[in-house]
């Protein structure tokens, strides 16, 4: 299994060979298309913000769909980019597994696993067919980068597949993998809590899976200096 420190080489790879694409913008980035590895690095380029971290992961579990409620002052332009004019957005991570309205999926994953340990169905959906219709209304530009998260319990440890439609390198994988983490350490410790069996099990691995997993030409110095 490739880990985080064979993705810097293999970007350092393309940046040298020059194997660019343009994005709608006319900027170049460096793509690796269906990238798998371990995600047992914090951030692949640059450092952990864990100030914002914090921030979004509190903004996340209050599950407002609007960006103003992030942190004090100006959003982040990330996240201006993909809202309507009014602040909303659809990719509030925490409202996505939390919330009735969409099915309750972290406790349905929680159940699913203190019932059989050994399923393969403890999985939460964050994405939704709808959003092809939905990503871009009232001025929008969010069809939401991570398709699911599964979890799966073997030989005494919970591990996590997060698997994801698109994820910049330098600013989204440390967030989304802060996500991750943060989300696996509370249903290893929900799991112990809840679990009749009384089995007690450790947070194991986050495996990630992205279609298309990127870097954008003002981040390219971050590839050389790594």
């Amino acid at each position: 299994m490739q880990q985080v420190k064979d993705i810097r080489a293999r970007f350092l790879r393309e940046l040298d060979q020059e194997n660019f694409t343009v994005d709608k913008t006319g900027m170049k980035t460096i793509e690796i298309l269906g990238a798998s590895f371990l995600a047992d690095e914090p951030a692949i380029f640059g450092t952990v913000n864990q100030e914002y971290v914090d921030q979004e992961i509190d903004w996340y579990n209050g599950q407002s769909t609007n960006i103003n409620d992030i942190r004090d002052g100006e959003p982040p332009a990330a996240w201006q980019y993909a809202a309507d004019r009014h602040g909303n957005i659809h990719s509030n991570y925490g409202y996505l597994i939390f919330s009735k309205r969409y099915h309750n999926q972290f406790k349905n994953a929680l159940n699913e696993l203190c019932q059989n340990p050994d399923s393969r169905r403890a999985n939460m959906i964050y994405t939704r067919p709808e959003i092809w219709t939905e990503f871009d209304e009232g001025g929008k530009s969010d069809f939401i980068c991570t398709n699911a998260v599964c979890y799966y319990i073997r030989d005494g440890k919970m591990h996590a597949v997060v698997q994801m439609r698109s994820n910049d390198v330098v600013f989204g994988y440390k967030n989304d993998r802060a996500w991750a983490k943060y989300i696996l350490d509370a249903m290893v410790s929900d799991y112990n809590w809840m679990n009749p069996k009384g089995d007690i099990v450790e947070a194991g691995d986050i495996h990630w899976q992205v279609q298309n997993l990127h870097v954008y030409e003002r981040h390219f110095h971050l590839v050389r200096e790594n």
